[in-house]
């Protein structure tokens, strides 16, 4: 988990769930979603946390790993994206979520309990391992504070020494054994 401290006096407005690109040297750009709601941004402090895995080889994440140094300045664009809560519906929510790809749905988490909506969610979060579900304690503490917000971590590839009690398989195959018609949800 990474946080990218942003110029004391910069503010980049966003909503929870969108994604920065990082502007590469050499033209190409790499994306990550922001993983904290825009509310957690302080004035005169403002901090991006994005959650980035290393890529063994990446042209990207060897950098961020290996010799990306503190108080580096990166290249970025953002906001992007169209992935967002959309407020004005009162379905039930089904976010779904694989690996690092749980950076979002955190933002869009905080951001309900923050604006204190309670419309029924359930996370579906999937990883190769346990290991993979690498803030299940965070999460666990958000579903004894948020009544509306139940989790089903997902694992595929457990091994023995795991000791994995929960659900397995493919999370995408988890969400259609509990709701084969997801017509009345926004997922």
């Amino acid at each position: 988990v990474l946080k990218l401290q942003l110029p004391a006096n910069d503010v980049m407005k966003f909503h929870a769930g969108q994604y920065i690109e990082f502007l590469l040297r050499d033209g190409s750009r790499r994306s990550y979603s922001m993983a904290n709601a825009p509310h957690t941004l302080v004035a005169g402090s403002p901090a991006i946390e994005l959650h980035i895995r290393h890529m063994p080889g990446g042209k990207f994440t060897d950098h961020v790993f290996g010799a990306m140094k503190e108080k580096e300045i990166q290249r970025i664009e953002g906001p992007q994206g169209s992935f967002f809560l959309r407020e004005d519906s009162d379905k039930p929510l089904v976010f779904l979520a694989s690996g690092t790809g749980f950076a979002p749905i955190k933002a869009l988490i905080e951001h309900m309990q923050h604006k204190g909506i309670t419309r029924p969610a359930t996370l579906y979060w999937g990883g190769r391992r346990p290991s993979d579900l690498y803030m299940n304690d965070w999460v666990e503490e958000h579903v004894k504070a948020m009544p509306n917000l139940s989790y089903v971590p997902v694992v595929s590839d457990a091994l023995p020494e795991d000791a994995w009690a929960g659900r397995t398989g493919f999370v995408h195959q988890a969400v259609l054994q509990d709701h084969p018609d997801l017509s009345g949800f926004q997922v």
